[in-house]
């Protein structure tokens, strides 16, 4: 049996490096950029930015082949195309509306999750649906369909109330549930393939003061536990689970943090100050050191455990739940990166799933360093919703090298447990790196080649591409 497998224990949307852009030679202006993955180093023509939407609309009808980038946390080249230009668009970030009455704001596709947070704070509004982490762009969550902690929401789809976007012709239109409806269900989780999503109107939500209910359990009592103590419980309004992958525990173990509405919401102001990352070094540090010791690894999530057992009863705000940390993340090394993976299983069949992947994973190596557990709700506005029932979706993030005989490695163990996934009713989600097979993707995503044929109805020259839609829509 050959396995390597480390644990830490935040979201694992958190892994955010921002993409690189190298010019190797000035003589030949050749720009290489890369996304987080760091598997799909792409020659560029160009890299440009505007906070202007004229610029915008002066570029989408000039160049011929567009891609379209916020903080690259895709890995499967969604944001890169061989000689295509790559709009950046993290300057063009305005918070055009906000309207705490009614609780909405409008925002510029390049503003981050932060940015909404510290405007909407000081009003007693939160977010709705959002990944864990903050750090990234309201443009590039619409665009992947993100979903986090919050289990009363599907996904962000339910909270867009509407947009607008810039089509491949230069024309800007406004697009709902009920206007230019067509282009809502694709656009949203449509991987940047249908226009440019200029700026949003979001719903908001209340800011709550929640109590953290941790327990520790066996994997085989996490189904019942969740639909007992967690979806059936009004006052439990958000979740995360972990589950181990250190080996003496390996896929048996689990904690959970539950947030709880606390009774006497006056204490919120107490509470309410937006927090910021502090604690880098140490947690740097120990998840160094499980990445390569089985050793370490047993000592990481054991520690883990411990610290997140002695925050039961804490109390945390609804935004300050929404502000995980990350920067401890970030990881460094020219032969190796650090790949996600997610999948989405329905819950009533976890237990026998964890079983059939426990059985993959202990014939393979593969560096397993966390899992992560969410729950999202059955949704399907999207027309690729990974939400076909009500899910367990679980993030792996997996360490690997970089070469293609490590890339191939990888891929061969990926399809397997894909394979296992798709057997038990799941799904998989798409911004990561393209090891799926094509029938994978068909089994996964039934309206797959709906999505690919809409896409060329909407957007007939072909213009907005990226190497997702190269791999597997042409």
């Amino acid at each position: 049996m050959k396995r390597k497998f480390i644990v830490f224990g935040i979201s694992l949307y958190g892994l955010a490096l921002f993409f690189s852009v190298s010019a190797y030679s000035q003589q030949q202006k050749t720009i290489i950029v890369e996304d987080a993955g760091r598997l799909m180093p792409t020659k560029m023509k160009v890299v440009k930015s505007s906070g202007s939407t004229r610029d915008l609309q002066k570029w989408v009808k000039e160049e011929e082949t567009i891609s379209i980038a916020g903080m690259q946390h895709s890995q499967g080249g969604h944001t890169l195309y061989p000689n295509g230009t790559l709009l950046d668009m993290k300057s063009y970030n305005e918070i055009l509306n906000f309207n705490p009455k009614d609780k909405k704001i409008t925002v510029q596709s390049g503003a981050t999750w932060a940015d909404i947070q510290e405007k909407i704070n000081p009003y007693g509004l939160s977010i709705k649906m959002m990944q864990s982490q903050n750090i990234f762009t309201v443009g590039g969550s619409l665009s992947v369909n993100v979903h986090g902690r919050d289990i009363r929401y599907g996904s962000l789809i339910d909270t867009v109330d509407s947009f607008r976007l810039l089509k491949s012709n230069g024309e800007i239109i406004n697009v709902s549930r009920t206007e230019n409806n067509d282009y809502f269900p694709y656009v949203i989780g449509g991987y940047g393939l249908f226009g440019i999503i200029l700026d949003v109107t979001l719903q908001l939500a209340e800011d709550e003061l929640y109590k953290h209910r941790i327990a520790t359990m066996d994997y085989q009592e996490y189904e019942s536990y969740f639909n007992q103590y967690v979806k059936n419980d009004k006052d439990v309004k958000m979740h995360v689970a972990r589950l181990s992958v250190a080996p003496n525990s390996f896929l048996k173990e689990m904690y959970v943090t539950d947030y709880v509405l606390v009774e006497d919401q006056n204490e919120l102001k107490k509470f309410s100050t937006l927090k910021e990352e502090k604690m880098v070094a140490l947690p740097k540090f120990m998840l160094g050191m499980s990445r390569y010791s089985g050793w370490g690894k047993d000592v990481f999530w054991d520690i883990q455990k411990k610290y997140f057992v002695k925050s039961d009863g804490k109390y945390e705000t609804r935004n300050n739940v929404m502000r995980s940390d990350s920067a401890f993340m970030e990881y460094e090394n020219p032969n190796q990166t650090e790949v996600l993976q997610e999948y989405f299983v329905p819950v009533d069949q976890f237990t026998d799933y964890i079983d059939d992947l426990r059985g993959v994973l202990e014939k393979e190596e593969l560096n397993v360093l966390n899992i992560t557990i969410r729950y999202v709700e059955h949704d399907e506005d999207a027309v690729l919703s990974y939400a076909k029932d009500d899910m367990f979706a679980l993030v792996l993030l997996i360490n690997q090298g970089r070469s293609k005989k490590e890339i191939q490695r990888t891929e061969d163990v990926i399809q397997k447990m894909i394979d296992v996934t798709i057997e038990h009713d799941g799904s998989y989600y798409l911004p990561y790196y393209s090891y799926p097979t094509n029938a994978q993707l068909k089994k996964a995503y039934p309206h797959i080649d709906e999505f690919f044929n809409v896409k060329r109805q909407l957007d007939p020259e072909e213009r907005f591409k990226n190497l997702f839609y190269e791999r597997y829509g042409q």
